[in-house]
């Protein structure tokens, strides 16, 4: 049955493309969107941007482009060729109970349309779940964005035993047969690996972390996804595995690439904090500097009559000589990064569509690495199923250059494991 979706700014945030993809239902656009679209257009980053793109692809459904013009007021046809239509809504005859505000004049809009539309079911659509919970309270139906959720991550990243069936994929998979190891690639050709390997003296704990050891360390495995809780190693692994791999006499790269996005549980931005952007950098990327200094182990301090002589850290070396380079997503956009082990710390936190900006900017002999935790999203409009990272293993889950291992046995110390088992 037809419906109408009011869409909410996230949603074309989240996904600008998203007024595509409503098979033949209806989109209402209000003007309140509109409006904060605007708002949100200024600057550089990823919101801008999905800003910007959001109200030109609007702008294009005006048929203007191409000497014809279509009335937004009215409604006009989506390309899709699926019979649905968008128009922007600015009749709000509705007032809520309660203080007006953007959230509340888009409800307002879905209930004047409920009002005057008896024969088609309204809803709300929005990736807020304070919108959805006042649209349902007022009696408008409510829903979140669905079309990038994915739970196919639930179904994959375990190392299999020989009795498993090798799920039918293309990906990199990893079979435990006795004491033996098995990279499982495209239909089923099978190889053994070398276990027991270390990098950088770091030695794996268990039969997850050589499996991993093995995916981050193989060049014919171009773009690896590695998820699990505190403590699995996920970050550790990669990061010794991108300097065995860049500081020896033949790197393989030129540059071992760290990133991470930068979500606040405040909401604070980056440029709010003081300092350059190696200081305003710092808070974030303070995980990455203590796992350098696990790997690299700077010596204590030496104290000389009541004064330190050695203050320098180890890993700094990596990083004076650029062979180790931290810089937050932000400024990614529009590079090209060739012959770089890419790796994208805190994945989670990352849209769909961050990812394929993320993706695309690799150039030939570019690894990428993503790490994360799908059960710990900070980002106020993602979740387990929708955030970047499961998204991208849903849609690289048959391609043979891609591997996904969940780690699921904590490493870092048997306190930290009792945590994870009792918290």
């Amino acid at each position: 049955m037809k419906k109408i979706f009011v869409i909410d700014t996230n949603v074309l945030i989240h996904d600008p493309e998203s007024i595509f993809k409503f098979e033949d239902n209806d989109i209402v656009i209000p003007i309140s969107v509109i409006e904060e679209l605007d708002k949100l257009k200024k600057g550089q980053g990823e919101i801008p941007h999905s800003a910007r793109h959001a109200l030109k692809l609007i702008d294009s459904l005006r048929g203007g482009d191409r000497g014809e013009q279509h009335n937004l007021a009215k409604g006009v046809a989506l390309p899709n060729g699926k019979g649905g239509a968008l128009r922007i809504e600015t009749e709000e005859r509705f007032r809520l109970a309660i203080k007006e505000s953007p959230d509340n004049r888009i409800i307002a809009v879905a209930q004047n349309l409920a009002s005057v539309n008896e024969a088609l079911p309204v809803a709300v659509v929005s990736k807020d779940t304070a919108v959805r919970i006042k649209a349902e309270s007022f009696g408008i139906p409510a829903q979140d964005y669905e079309h990038d959720k994915t739970s196919i991550f639930k179904q994959y990243g375990r190392v299999l035993s020989d009795s498993d069936y090798p799920n039918g994929i293309r990906s990199v998979r990893y079979l435990q047969a006795g004491s033996e190891i098995f990279r499982v690639q495209d239909k089923n050709k099978q190889s053994k690996i070398k276990s027991g390997k270390t990098l950088e003296n770091i030695s794996p704990k268990n039969i997850e972390q050589e499996c991993a050891i093995d995916a981050l360390t193989s060049p014919e495995v171009e773009i690896v996804a590695l998820t699990g809780a505190a403590g699995t190693g996920k970050t550790l692994l990669a990061l010794a595995a991108g300097i065995h791999q860049t500081a020896k006499k033949s790197p393989l790269y030129e540059q071992v690439l760290v990133a991470r996005p930068t979500v606040a549980l405040g909401g604070v931005d980056i440029g709010y904090l003081p300092g350059d952007i190696k200081e305003k950098l710092h808070p974030w990327m303070q995980p990455i500097f203590d796992n350098l200094e696990f790997i690299v182990k700077t010596p204590r301090d030496l104290v000389k009559d009541h004064t330190v002589v050695n203050k320098y850290k180890s890993y700094q070396y990596l990083i004076d000589m650029d062979t180790v380079h931290i810089e937050p997503l932000t400024y990614i956009r529009g590079r090209s990064l060739p012959k770089r082990y890419f790796i994208v710390d805190e994945a989670q936190q990352l849209r769909p569509i961050d990812i394929k900006t993320i993706v695309t900017r690799c150039g030939e002999g570019t690894k990428i690495v993503f790490t994360g935790d799908l059960e710990q999203v900070d980002h106020p409009f993602l979740d387990s199923h929708s955030n970047g990272l499961a998204y991208l293993i849903s849609r690289f889950i048959n391609e043979v250059t891609f591997c996904y291992l969940n780690l699921t046995k904590t490493a870092r110390s048997s306190l930290a494991e009792r945590a994870a088992k009792l918290l």
